[in-house]
């Protein structure tokens, strides 16, 4: 055999191996899904915009909607995508934009309004949540989608027209609410999609939100054919019987009664291989589990299933009978690692409490140990809690773990003193400490940690990027509001606000916050109509709530403080009027939620008295962490507050919203701050490379792709929460044009 000979049957050898293995290769020089790729890394490879240049970085181009909350109750927390030039994104109102990607001049807009009755509907009824879009192209590409949500329902809307294809499910939409395998009559009837799905060939695979209460509706994963919208499969994630899983329940009927399980933060998809991460969320309901025994599988777990089948493949659940609502916030991050010397496809999540799992991606098994860890017992009677909950060795942490009365931090004597005081009346603060009618420091809090912005990774480096908050929040149990056989409109009306409301507005009515607004004198700013539809049909972050007829014009009385004095219902009784506050009205139907004995005060940060956290800044950081040895490479703060520094304080960091993105010129951009601006950093050291102001907080990760030769970064600038105004733009920022 000659040397050329040789050569050429190598090279043969060489290619049919190739075709054997699964290509590593990846284009990242688009940005055609949420999260950047299906393999959720929020990764450029675009590099025209670099460490050199950054700071010369200017606005190209603004669009604005013109239909934020003027109350500052919207938000707009998209990542858009850009196909062909075009970026597809949503507006507060959840229209759904097309526009040029090099000018952000509209090629068209779609509201789903139009499709709808809205003679009598609340005109807020349209300020949802969503984080953004999908797109499927048939094989010839004469066929290209847009598939996008509204709450319940999934549009499919022609790419190029911005018209909505009636042909696909019901008269152009699929109803999420529908095709659970369940009674519809058996839970709460809030379901919202918030993050995209994924796109795996033909089908559309997709997650939702649901209630958090004890009668959720079941988070089952589904996959939809693109072009019918027929169900193609189901992943029941509370298993029914003869499935895997099933036996792990004690109560054999938890199927039938139980929901949530849910995959809100969004799923990652190998595409080599067809297997599709998704992480989910608790079982229904947060905070108390004693009629939830056991572990509650598939309750804070990554599943790993068969794109093409919904077939198991394996899972492993990060916190067991989920007391504190650890939801997995995030999608994860497929990653290839080095690690003792070897190439490991793996899957990386990131996690409220701060904590990065690893995991070998085909078969689950953990790159790092992984140990179960005892934790308290409960105090509540009839609470069992499970004895232990998994931390990781490594990865290192990204948040802090602990928080102690030597953390607590005032900015004068005078509010340290309150902040101290405020401190010593919740009894406990060690992690996975059960809730208590003595107080538990929930600490990262609710809100992470890391949240739904999620990671970015570097594919050449693997190493991790993640923003964290940190800020402890305090819990505390109380008794549910007793019966009372004074069935007066007020004192029915108290108890079901104790059922249904108090958890988020509180015992006295008074909210906490923008997400949880005040109650106190809201019939002079509704009417009995709009409240009325507002608990029916949700609003903003609120969910709908399933109630009784006579429940729901008993909140309506105590609420709008209608007909208090009138006389309690006779015993004999049986008629029930319509008008809200008619005492005939009051009948209520036992549910779910009446065997839950305790409910929360509220969600409660830490804050001083002029909403400055009580914690030993940073507040808010960027953290770098490699993966291969699971070191923590540097920690910086994230966010300012401008009056603090100007006082010879250190940049503190601030609470955030939303996640970063990597490029391959070295540069991580994130928004996500309080302070209202988008910054650059410096991948190697997190050296702030650039820093520019926002019309509204860019809580949402930004976007970056190529137009007509020139790199642009673009961000969402919703804002909306945390007392953050609203606002209803898109900037577009790049270099200065030659």
């Amino acid at each position: 055999m000659t040397l050329r000979t040789f050569t050429q049957a190598a090279l043969l050898a060489l290619m049919l191996a190739a075709c054997r293995q699964p290509s590593t290769h990846r284009d990242y020089s688009g940005w055609r899904t949420y999260a950047g790729s299906k393999d959720g890394i929020r990764y450029s490879s675009n590099d025209q915009i670099n460490t050199g240049n950054a700071n010369r970085l200017q606005v190209a181009w603004t669009y604005s909607s013109h239909d934020k909350d003027p109350d500052n109750h919207s938000q707009n927390q998209c990542n858009p995508i850009i196909i062909d030039g075009v970026l597809y994104g949503t507006s507060p109102r959840l229209k759904l934009l097309a526009l040029d990607a090099a000018t952000g001049t509209p090629k068209w807009v779609f509201d789903p309004a139009s499709l709808e009755d809205t003679t009598n509907a609340d005109p807020m009824a349209f300020f949802k949540v969503s984080r953004g879009v999908m797109y499927w192209q048939s094989e010839d590409g004469k066929d290209k989608r847009i598939l996008y949500s509204v709450g319940e329902k999934v549009y499919a809307i022609n790419a190029a027209t911005g018209k909505h294809i009636s042909s696909f499910g019901e008269k152009g939409y699929v109803d999420l609410s529908k095709d659970l395998d369940r009674d519809t009559a058996s839970y709460n009837p809030f379901i919202a999609a918030t993050t995209p799905g994924i796109i795996y060939k033909n089908l559309m695979i997709i997650g939702m939100r649901v209630a958090e209460s004890a009668d959720a509706a079941p988070g089952h994963i589904r996959a939809y054919d693109v072009l019918t919208g027929k169900r193609a499969w189901i992943f029941h994630t509370v298993p029914q019987p003869g499935e895997k899983g099933y036996d792990t329940w004690d109560d054999k009927d938890a199927w039938k009664k139980f929901g949530g399980a849910n995959s809100w933060a969004g799923m990652s998809l190998d595409e080599n291989t067809g297997i599709l991460y998704v992480p989910t969320g608790s079982i229904g309901g947060d905070f108390y589990g004693g009629i939830r025994k056991g572990a509650n599988l598939y309750g804070n777990s990554l599943i790993a299933l068969d794109a093409a089948t919904g077939k198991y493949s394996w899972h492993y659940q990060f916190v067991h009978h989920d007391l504190w609502d650890r939801d997995l916030a995030a999608n994860p991050n497929l990653v290839t690692i080095t690690h003792n010397s070897k190439k490991i496809e793996a899957v990386a999540q990131v996690t409220k409490h701060g904590y990065i799992f690893l995991f070998d991606r085909s078969n689950g098994q953990p790159v790092f140990p992984i140990n179960e860890t005892p934790v308290p017992a409960s105090d509540l009677p009839g609470e069992v809690v499970w004895p232990t909950q998994p931390i990781p060795t490594l990865p290192e942490p990204f948040a802090r773990q602990h928080f102690d009365s030597a953390d607590v931090f005032g900015l004068t004597h005078e509010s340290y003193a309150l902040l101290m005081e405020k401190f010593h009346q919740v009894k406990y603060n060690a992690m996975f400490t059960p809730p208590s009618k003595a107080g538990v420091w929930i600490f990262p809090g609710f809100d992470g940690g890391g949240e739904w912005g999620g990671a970015a990774v570097d594919p050449e480096t693997s190493i991790l990027y993640v923003n964290s908050s940190e800020l402890p929040w305090s819990l505390t149990m109380i008794d549910m509001p007793a019966k009372t056989a004074d069935a007066s409109p007020k004192n029915l009306g108290k108890a079901v606000y104790g059922k249904y409301c108090v958890a988020c507005h509180g015992p006295e009515l008074k909210g906490n916050g923008s997400s949880y607004p005040s109650l106190v004198d809201i019939d002079k700013k509704y009417s009995a109509a709009q409240v009325q539809e507002i608990i029916t049909h949700g609003k903003n972050m609120m969910p709908a709530f399933k109630m009784e007829d006579g429940e729901k014009q008993a909140l309506l009385a105590f609420l709008l403080h209608l007909q208090e004095k009138q006389p309690a219902i006779p015993a004999t009784k049986k008629e029930m009027p319509k008008e809200p506050g008619s005492t005939d009205s009051m009948r209520m139907k036992k549910s779910i939620l009446d065997e839950v004995p305790y409910t929360m005060t509220g969600y409660n940060r830490f804050l001083d008295a002029d909403g400055y956290p009580g914690i030993k800044p940073p507040w808010g950081t960027l953290n770098a962490v490699d993966l291969n040895s699971g070191k923590l490479l540097w920690k910086v703060p994230l966010g300012e507050y401008a009056e603090l520094t100007k006082k010879g304080i250190p940049v503190t960091g601030t609470e955030n919203y939303g996640g970063p993105l990597v490029t391959k010129g070295g540069v991580i951009f994130i928004a996500a701050t309080k302070d209202e601006k988008i910054r650059a950093f410096d991948k190697a050291s997190g050296k702030v490379l650039w820093e520019a102001p926002l019309p509204a907080a860019g809580y949402a990760t930004p976007a970056t792709y190529m137009a007509n030769g020139r790199q642009y970064v673009v961000i969402a600038c919703g804002g909306g929460k945390i007392g953050s105004k609203s606002g209803d733009t898109y900037v577009a920022f790049a270099l200065p044009a030659k």
